[in-house]
């Protein structure tokens, strides 16, 4: 799922802006061609003046191209968004300009006689369709019903094609388009924002379910995910994977004698005692359950984890962990005892096989005297 932080927001804005803008462009061209064609076979005498007609076609099967030739991707930076939609606005004001005149045009022409009527159409239709399609951006939007609607509008009323009636009706229609015009655009960015609102709950509860409540580590399905995932990309690239288990030892006592308030305090401690120690950025932390913890650790050979894991329960043993807000002498010193391994493709043929072997040295470490690191 693509991430919306305060950073990308944005970016996903006109990622929506530039898809839905070249989604809802796609059939436009051949709108314009059909009205074109409609306009030419309506005509009084269509055989003459095929020069005008055939360069009115491929005038807009150049615009149809030009609309048809690039389309965004997901992937592309914001400048790269941005500089898309700016292109093709301006070839939307490009073919409203032209459309316009072309209208216009063919009234103006003496050798073309055309139905007054059916000009009009296309002015209110492709006019309305602007307002319907391109709501996102109000103000160019606008420019480009403006660029449409008023030639032909003004050549009707500059020869006085029809009546009074007719002319003030299209004013108003006019005015009636710039509120509906108004009005989609505030639904339209209304329900980009619900929509993005709807993204960013989501990824909140996807990390929130990835997360163990009490130390901010990953918890235990965070680490069901990533363990195969994590063993495919090391078969694959034939890299190595090390997995460090961490037990801290006779926990079951802290609860008992202390309370669990205190054992959460003792659990966050040593989550952030962990934080402090295994603190490379590719180092995976996590909270498997009650006291057992883990640390996922990609391109770390076997030598590196134990000296890192040996490393951390040495520092535990000399440097208790300070409890914020009580008194160190009132709680017991904590151990921990560590089982340490790799991935080895030849006797792992699973996440669950690796773990186990891991878990397995935890084990031996915990029946050897605790407070001890064992190999797998």
């Amino acid at each position: 799922m693509t991430s919306i932080s305060a950073a990308t927001g944005p970016r996903l804005r006109l990622w929506r802006e530039a898809s839905d803008t070249h989604i809802r462009s796609r059939f436009g061209g051949y709108y314009y061609l059909l009205a074109w064609a409609m306009l030419w076979l309506t005509s009084r005498n269509p055989g003459q003046n095929l020069w005008l007609w055939s360069g009115g076609v491929l005038l807009l099967l150049g615009f149809f191209i030009l609309r048809s030739s690039e389309r965004p991707t997901e992937q592309l930076p914001a400048e790269q968004l941005q500089r898309w939609l700016d292109q093709r606005w301006v070839l939307i004001l490009l073919q409203s300009l032209a459309w316009g005149l072309m209208l216009a045009g063919i009234q103006l022409h003496p050798g073309v006689i055309v139905s007054h009527l059916v000009v009009m159409l296309c002015v209110v239709v492709f006019g309305t369709a602007l307002a319907f399609t391109y709501p996102m951006r109000m103000p160019s939007c606008a420019l480009a019903i403006l660029l449409t609607y008023l030639p032909s509008t003004a050549v009707k009323i500059h020869l006085g094609i029809g009546d009074i009636g007719e002319s003030v009706a299209l004013v108003i229609y006019l005015s009636y388009l710039g509120l509906f015009l108004y009005r989609w655009h505030r639904e339209y960015h209304i329900s980009l924002d619900r929509e993005l609102r709807l993204l960013r709950q989501g990824e909140q509860l996807d990390r929130l379910s990835r997360t163990d409540a009490l130390t901010g580590l990953s918890n235990r399905y965070q680490f069901n995910a990533l363990l195969p995932n994590w063993l495919a990309s090391a078969r694959r690239q034939n890299s190595m994977l090390a997995l460090v288990l961490l037990d801290i030892d006779f926990f079951k006592k802290i609860n008992d004698q202390f309370g669990h308030r205190a054992g959460d305090l003792y659990l966050q401690a040593f989550a952030e005692r962990m934080r402090q120690l295994f603190r490379r950025d590719s180092d995976i932390l996590l909270r498997l359950g009650g006291e057992e913890f883990a640390v996922l650790m990609p391109d770390t050979s076997l030598e590196q984890a134990m000296l890192l894991a040996e490393r951390f329960r040495a520092e535990l043993t000399e440097h208790p962990l300070n409890i914020p807000g009580q008194n160190p002498a009132q709680y017991p010193p904590l151990t921990c005892s560590l089982g340490v391994g790799t991935f080895q493709p030849l006797c792992d043929d699973s996440a669950e096989a690796f773990y186990t072997r891991v878990d397995n040295a935890l084990y031996r470490a915990k029946a050897g005297g605790r407070n001890r690191l064992e190999l797998a």
